[in-house]
């Protein structure tokens, strides 16, 4: 049996069994946590509402349709507007954390000097800065493509747009953030 045909069988199996509705948290709650965590950048945020994702998930699977894109999808989608409000709620702007630094590491920098460990995380806190100024699609483009590694037609069935509406906007969200951090148009 392929993953597909697996993964259908196992949405409609959980529509009315709790626990083949845990296989599916235990086949995506890492990736759904990635998601948040990098969209809100603090832990303890990402873990409440990756919860509520999956309790948002539960009470509605007996209605969920299967439209030709993955469960995932679905899943993204409602982690999406849950950030989306939980922004909107609490009227701030995303900071870069403590705790998100240190997820992100300092692979290698033992054997690097100081001043190379310094410049390097002002490079990185720069960057981190100029993808919280953008908006919230383009931050959700460049987590799923960088942080979960899915292909432009993934991001798109996620994003409900067309491949080519993707490609379009990651190159135009690399050109804003190239200009952003040299200060030069593309």
């Amino acid at each position: 049996m392929n993953d597909v045909v697996d993964e259908l069988a196992l949405v409609e199996q959980a529509k009315t069994d709790p626990e083949a509705f845990g296989l599916l948290y235990e086949r995506y709650v890492d990736k759904i946590y990635n998601y948040v965590y990098y969209r809100t950048g603090n832990y303890h945020d990402a873990e409440d509402l990756t919860a509520r994702v999956f309790y948002q998930a539960l009470n509605h699977i007996p209605h969920y349709t299967q439209r030709g894109a993955p469960f995932s999808s679905w899943l993204y989608r409602i982690a999406h507007n849950l950030v989306a409000n939980w922004h909107r709620d609490s009227s701030r702007r995303q900071v870069v954390s403590l705790d998100r630094l240190a997820a992100i590491g300092y692979q290698g920098d033992a054997e690097r000097g100081p001043f190379q460990q310094l410049t390097r995380g002002e490079r990185r806190d720069a960057l981190l800065a100029a993808i919280h100024r953008l908006p919230p699609d383009r931050q959700q483009l460049l987590i799923l493509k960088f942080v979960e590694h899915l292909s432009n037609a993934q991001i798109g069935q996620i994003m409900r747009r067309s491949e080519g509406a993707i490609k379009s906007l990651y190159h135009r969200t690399l050109s804003a953030l190239r200009e952003e951090l040299t200060g030069q148009s593309p």
